[in-house]
């Protein structure tokens, strides 16, 4: 049966048993208490949305269920029933070892990344001292008393919060002379409650930050294994934790780990300390590694905009003087080949950041990652696929297929040029014209063919300079792209507005060298020695800038887009000024044809002018439409094509000039053979 149907039975069986002997209290609105009380009892429609109403547990349960008011249905927002009493529990190991030193707890947390607040479960008077006897030594040495009980409970969201926070109190508190038996009591506890079949119920814990706190407290008392004879690993199905002795004489060291991932499987993950790291080391020192196969999908649940984290999240506790470890994560889901992300677990904001990482290797089936170890900010790392934008296989094949047709058309457009420039650049404006469009189109060529190179790259895992160089070029060649439809938009503008004002074509060329290329150039260089020595050039898994960290792709979306404003522009102003003809002369055939006329100058101009990129717009504002992407694609994986139809074949003059090369070669031929 599903685990989610057993949680609503098991919760269902609770809930009605306390129906008899539980009162509810709606918070939001106090004059509608009495009515609110038995909505929520009996799960009939709330009435205001947004209303919030606390059930008390059944009799053998403590804490209470929290429900929200939604589309006029009580939906369940939290459920702190619970079986387990942690303070009862905590005594149980605790007694006679926390008296021994009085600001023991507090020099435990000095080392601490993070310590989650709260309080222990209520206890009752007296459970704590019957357990207290002359086994009570044997338990302190390895935490064995309370296990049954843990494991006898029922992994719901209460008692879920209630091992997250006993677990919390044994690493603050109880993490000196970790030994192995300790740390296999440790994980027998951690495994209960990181079991794929109750990854639903972490969905419900009250505390958004258990999952966290979880996380802090397990690396900080595995980071206290004691390790004899130089080496230890201890394993249970859903945590596995594995440690080593080193020193500088020591070579590459590995941690390796294969666990369980609920119905599909064994995942491995793999954690690589260099040798050259290694030589860091001025003492003999240990490191510990912790493997959590289903923990990523449980910091999900409490992610306000999750990613969706597609491997392990494994943990290391190093020397300081070590700063980087190697790592591979085998994916869990191999059909993901798009948007893989190295990632490092931020321990004071609780959210995954790509700073510390670098994205090395990437294949369909497993991810390499070079990720910086900072033990009070970043000790666990695990991989993202980043869920904004949607995975698409119908997007895959249109850009693929535009791509190849793009080119090709572009190779095309610059030889029919090529054939016909001496015809149709007779005068200073038609030259210009030209000039611009041959530029479009080389820029675009260019930029085509290094956006497929860089994908090469970034597949291949070649080396990062590289990539630097891909990104540096293609940012370039895109960027002079749109500088050279703004230099056509501001030839368009001259030849409507300014018909009296002579430009000689020595001034053109020298204007329009600088726009089209000097801009872009500029801010290329800027871009890339700004952000560089920071290592915040390139985007984390892709040949591409950066975003997240140090917002280097605004240096091409900020004059994109700007450009596509002002060619927007010169588009309203060509239709005003076609259609101006007509005005005041009320002949229906002349507005007709001078709508077609304004109609055919957007047509022709959009894809000249860069107008289709603003559709990108629309993927920012709702990233996660498929229809807005594929449109966007459709509109510029095709724009090679759409250079070739609207700048080239459908103009006249060139059309012509085709015509007297196709008759003269044809004469030509006929005149050699004869």
């Amino acid at each position: 049966m599903d685990v989610k149907v057993i949680y609503l039975l098991f919760w269902a069986a609770h809930f009605f048993l306390a129906v008899p002997h539980t009162f509810s209290r709606v918070l939001s609105n106090e004059s509608k208490a009495g009515d609110e009380q038995d909505a929520c009892i009996n799960l009939i429609p709330c009435q205001d949305n947004g209303a919030l109403c606390i059930q008390a547990c059944s009799p053998s349960f403590h804490g209470e269920t929290s429900f929200v008011c939604e589309d006029r249905k009580w939906q369940m927002l939290s459920d702190a029933c619970a079986s387990l009493d942690v303070q009862s529990l905590f005594q149980r190991i605790s007694q006679n070892e926390l008296p021994c030193s009085g600001g023991h707890g507090g020099g435990a947390g000095e080392h601490l990344p993070f310590v989650g607040g709260g309080k222990l479960g209520p206890g009752k008077p007296g459970d704590g001292a019957k357990h207290f006897g002359a086994g009570n030594h044997s338990c302190q040495a390895d935490f064995s008393c309370i296990i049954p009980d843990i494991l006898s409970s029922p992994a719901i969201p209460g008692n879920i919060a209630d091992i997250v926070e006993l677990l919390k109190k044994i690493s603050l508190l109880l993490s000196e002379n970790v030994t192995r038996r300790k740390m296999q009591s440790y994980s027998r506890i951690a495994n209960h409650i990181l079991n794929s079949s109750i990854i639903s119920n972490w969905a419900f814990v009250k505390d958004r930050n258990a999952s966290s706190i979880l996380l802090d407290s397990v690396n900080l008392f595995a980071g206290k294994l004691l390790l004899r004879n130089g080496s230890e690993s201890i394993q249970e199905p859903f945590i596995a934790t594995k440690g080593y002795s080193i020193h500088r004489n020591t070579s590459e060291k590995s941690f390796d780990f294969s666990m369980e991932f609920n119905s599909t499987g064994n995942i491995t993950g793999h954690v690589v300390i260099p040798e050259e790291e290694l030589l860091r080391l001025p003492r003999a020192s240990r490191a510990i590694s912790v493997a959590f196969p289903t923990l990523g999908a449980i910091l999900e649940t409490n992610q306000p905009d999750p990613a969706f984290v597609n491997g392990m999240v494994l943990s290391v506790s190093l020397p300081e003087e070590l700063q980087n470890v190697l790592l591979t994560f085998e994916k869990l889901n191999k059909l993901e080949q798009a948007g893989a992300q190295c990632v490092g677990w931020h321990l004071a904001e609780r959210r995954w950041d790509p700073r510390p990482c670098q994205l090395r290797a990437h294949s369909v089936s497993a991810v390499v990652c070079v990720c910086a170890h900072r033990r009070r900010t970043y000790r666990s790392f695990s991989i993202l696929m980043a869920p904004a934008a949607p995975r698409s296989a119908t997007l895959a094949y249109i850009t693929r297929v535009g791509l190849g047709l793009s080119i090709l058309s572009l190779v095309l457009c610059l030889l029919v040029e090529a054939v016909v420039w001496q015809h149709v650049t007779k005068t200073e404006i038609t030259y210009m014209r030209h000039f611009c469009l041959v530029n479009i189109a080389a820029s675009l060529l260019v930029a085509d063919v290094l956006f497929i190179l860089a994908a090469i790259v970034h597949n291949t895992a070649l080396n990062y300079q590289l990539c630097v160089a891909a990104t540096f070029f293609l940012h370039f060649f895109y960027l002079a792209l749109f500088f050279w439809m703004f230099t056509l938009g501001l030839l368009i503008l001259y030849g409507l507005l300014l018909i009296f004002f002579k430009i000689t074509r020595s001034v053109f060329l020298a204007a329009a060298f600088s726009i089209g290329y000097g801009c872009p150039l500029v801010i290329s260089i800027l871009t890339v020695a700004i952000t560089e020595p920071k290592n915040g050039y390139l985007r984390s898994g892709a040949c591409w800038l950066n975003w997240y960290e140090t917002k280097a792709l605004l240096a091409f979306v900020v004059p994109a887009l700007s450009i596509i404003v002002m060619n927007l522009i010169v588009v309203v102003v060509v239709v005003v000024k076609t259609g101006r003809s007509s005005i005041g002369e009320g002949c229906k055939s002349q507005d007709l044809s001078s709508m077609i006329r304004a109609c055919k100058n957007v047509a022709l101009l959009t894809p000249l002018l860069g107008l289709t990129w603003g559709f990108g717009l629309a993927t920012i504002i709702d990233s996660r439409s498929l229809a807005f992407h594929v449109v966007f694609a459709l509109l510029n994986a095709f724009q090679g094509f759409f250079i070739l139809l609207f700048g080239t074949l459908l103009d006249r003059k060139t059309r012509e000039a085709l015509r007297m090369n196709c008759f003269s070669s044809r004469r030509k031929w006929g005149l050699e053979k004869s």
